[in-house]
């Protein structure tokens, strides 16, 4: 995280919420401190007025997959968050209700960083929402990807699927390793025909890359989950626009879904009815907006995102030894025993997704899967 120059914000802080407002308290917001591009995010206070201020960078020390890229339609674009603001792409989605936090300001720094200066959302986050409340989401996203389609700006993210999982690599030598599958906490905690299913969902990565990216198109975030959620009454406000871009048509859902259990925001044994309820009100807002493509596209869209995850069973046999599990952002422990329990379950779901990917693809004029001839 950068340090923060508490005299830099102060200016900024009299510029943005007015003049006279006095001293300036900071407090670190939850972030992915590995990301080469998020300098930080605090919270900014100034007599009565409130802020988030999130600063985005290409000068932090990182290298490997979360490195920062100047490369505009790289998936880690370093200023691709304050383009989407400034752009007012952020709020196309608002009319169908779902809005990113208003911008205040966006301040192009004199050492090359940007501030932005954010909307303090005060509503309910999503991990605290109820399962009725995730699905009205799904709902609300149906209607304005529907409604909005695709965009291309020069800037948003392409093929952002193949380029996230490929980069992500640690533990792969590990998935065909058998010592690694009966370490306790793999064991005990790992459906039995997980390691098959997982193997198989990795030699099928290509083709299902190649089906996610022949699918029908939707301007997506690309990462929607529960963290990046909050309630503004009967709106979401969607935080984090640092991804976006070009996505396949239920990819957006595809991700938000496990995503709320690997990071135990849902229970696992919710997530088959969980996972039914949204995909019948996200389909249902799509049809509302006027859709009026293929279904089957959009469960396709769907099921294959499981693809997403490839690289998850690997991290977590890697980590299986580690005594401190951690949540998401490093500030307090979990138990490993409820995480390796509650993402193998979310894993076997997603090993369903992708059966049914395989038997649904063909259908629509794709070839079947490799492992089909198995």
């Amino acid at each position: 995280m950068t340090e923060l120059d508490i005299s830099l914000v102060g200016a900024e802080a009299e510029e943005v919420l007015g003049p006279g407002t006095g001293v300036v308290f900071a407090s670190s917001l939850t972030h992915n401190p590995r990301n080469g591009v998020t300098g930080g995010v605090w919270s900014i206070r100034s007599g009565d007025r409130t802020a988030v201020l999130k600063v985005l960078t290409r000068a932090k020390d990182v290298t490997g997959h979360w490195a920062a890229s100047d490369d505009p339609r790289h998936w880690n674009y370093w200023r691709r968050e304050a383009d989407v603001y400034t752009s007012g792409l952020a709020r196309v989605w608002q009319p169908y209700g779902i809005r990113a936090p208003r911008l205040l300001a966006c301040v192009e720094r004199a050492d090359g960083d940007v501030a932005l200066w954010l909307e303090r959302v005060p509503g309910r986050p999503a991990q605290r929402w109820s399962i009725d409340a995730h699905v009205r989401h799904a709902h609300r996203m149906g209607r304005a990807q529907g409604a909005v389609g695709a965009r291309d700006e020069p800037w948003l993210s392409r093929r952002f699927l193949r380029e996230y999982i490929e980069g992500k690599t640690e533990g792969q030598e590990l998935v065909d390793d058998d010592e690694a599958w009966r370490r306790p906490l793999v064991r005990d905690h790992f459906p039995a025909g997980l390691r098959r299913e997982m193997v198989r969902l990795h030699h099928d990565r290509e083709w299902f890359l190649q089906v996610m990216e022949s699918l029908p198109r939707a301007f997506s975030h690309l990462d929607q989950w529960p963290a990046n959620v909050r309630a503004d009454g009967r709106d979401s406000v969607l935080l984090d626009w640092a991804f976006a871009g070009d996505g396949a048509l239920g990819e957006d859902l595809g991700n938000y879904l496990p995503d709320s259990v690997f990071d135990l925001f849902v229970p696992a044994d919710r997530l088959p009815r969980y996972a039914g309820a949204a995909y019948h009100a996200y389909l249902e807002g799509l049809r509302g907006s006027g859709w009026r493509g293929d279904e089957r596209a959009v469960r396709l869209g769907v099921c294959a995102s499981a693809v997403k995850y490839d690289w998850l069973t690997a991290l977590m046999l890697a980590r299986a030894g580690e005594e401190r599990q951690l949540d998401y952002g490093g500030r307090r422990e979990v138990s490993a025993q409820r995480r390796y329990r509650e993402r193998g379950l979310a894993l076997a779901f997603l090993a369903g997704w992708a059966r049914e990917a395989r038997e649904l693809a063909p259908r629509l004029g794709f070839p079947e899967a490799p492992s089909t001839s198995l």
